[in-house]
């Protein structure tokens, strides 16, 4: 009984040092959720461009090769991400075709790989999207002489549910993301004097990083408040993801 009340106070006193260094803004933990929300959201917002776009052209479009396209892209949907992130790797290092960027090892390199992770989801998800809209949408549209790009527009307009609901799949994907960006981006810190304290502060380390070393380095408070705020952004996207189902079903 006396093990089973020792480990419920070390969980209660991880939880409560973890609620602590969030509700004060710990300059390492402040850090970290920043490289992550920059990382996520630039990538997700170049993947929503890029992958509307080609949802889109692929929808709208009737060319040789589309079906195939629409494999690779529902293949792409489940990549792994650590081979993602080795592909990333050797294209970057150094000694790849494309070292002399010097982007390995950096936030640009993280975002590379959450692109490549991201666009198949929200492409994928947003062609569902634009082809659930009823056909009878799109014959009305060219009844009252709407030329192809109108009807286009009106088509993404009704569809437009469907695919907030793909960017956030595909932002759900990316920051729950640990082998890629641990493989291109290091997974590094830098320390700094903040206040006259030296501090630890990322470089390269996100939330979901960052709960893999503390744990492995036994600070738990701070993997607990890494995992904290993890779960709150996954809960916010769920929570919008589940009130644009509400508002496309109603």
């Amino acid at each position: 009984m006396s093990g089973s009340n020792s480990s419920l106070e070390f969980l209660f006193a991880g939880i409560i040092q973890a609620v602590d260094l969030i509700v004060r803004m710990d300059p390492y933990v402040a850090s970290v959720t920043k490289v992550q929300l920059m990382v996520s959201g630039v990538a997700v917002i170049l993947s929503a461009i890029t992958a509307i776009a080609l949802a889109s052209a692929i929808s709208f479009s009737e060319f040789r090769g589309k079906e195939l396209l629409r494999t690779a892209i529902n293949t792409s949907m489940g990549l792994p991400p650590v081979a993602v992130g080795l592909v990333v790797f050797l294209f970057l290092t150094r000694r790849g075709p494309i070292g002399f960027l010097d982007l390995i090892y950096t936030p640009a390199a993280m975002i590379i790989a959450q692109y490549i992770l991201a666009t198949p989801i929200i492409t994928g998800v947003s062609i569902t999207a634009i082809e659930s809209i009823p056909r009878k949408v799109w014959d009305t549209a060219y009844t009252l002489g709407g030329t192809k790009l109108d009807v286009s527009l009106q088509v993404l307009k009704e569809a437009r549910l469907g695919i907030i609901t793909a960017i956030l799949a595909g932002f759900g994907r990316a920051i729950a993301e640990v082998g890629a960006i641990l493989t291109v981006g290091g997974n590094i810190v830098h320390q700094l004097y903040l206040g006259g304290v030296l501090q630890d502060v990322s470089y390269t380390r996100t939330l979901t990083t960052a709960i893999t070393v503390e744990t492995r380095q036994g600070n738990i408070p701070e993997a607990i408040a890494f995992g904290i705020i993890l779960l709150i952004l996954s809960f916010f996207v769920n929570f919008i993801a589940m009130w644009v189902r509400k508002r496309s079903v109603g």
